[in-house]
């Protein structure tokens, strides 16, 4: 009875023809999951938020185009998928250091900021994902902050 459970489980995270038991994949997979979740976030998703996605996910893991493109479509359909965002940050707390989860956050809320309006939806989505990072609320802010002075223009 367990086999086909553990066969469709299997079969749901395959990526690149390879079972996703790999921590450099599931931290790409982690990663673009929550920021696909704030692009879902509000009743829109802009063309700048997408954008703001791909150019954070091929510059944070040195993605070619072949690459991005799946990696978007994994995390697109595991994020429609998804009930909650634990398995997510769980392993983001087993594997990322302290700075690395707050750039986390900081890419969440760059992709928020990306459209020139904050959604509620989004701002609760982030709020909730960073406790989940373990991430105190004073780097919550300055991630924000950040993130807000890089994506406006000077």
């Amino acid at each position: 009875m367990l086999s086909p459970l553990k066969a469709l489980l299997s079969s749901l995270f395959v990526f690149d023809g390879t079972t996703l038991n790999d921590d450099t994949h599931d931290l790409q997979l982690a990663t673009a999951v929550l920021l696909v979740e704030v692009m879902r976030a509000d009743a829109t998703c802009s063309d700048a938020e997408r954008n703001r996605t791909l150019a954070t996910l091929r510059q944070r893991f040195a993605l070619s185009d072949d690459e991005l493109a799946r990696l978007m479509q994994r995390a697109e359909n595991t994020a429609q998928g998804a009930n909650d965002f634990f398995s997510f940050t769980s392993t983001m707390n087993d594997q990322f250091t302290q700075a690395q989860k707050i750039q986390v956050v900081e890419y969440m809320w760059q992709v928020a900021y990306a459209d020139g309006h904050l959604d509620a939806h989004e701002n609760h989505l982030i709020s909730k994902v960073a406790g989940l990072l373990h991430v105190t609320h004073g780097e919550y802010i300055a991630a924000k902050l950040h993130a807000k002075a890089a994506v406006q223009p000077h």
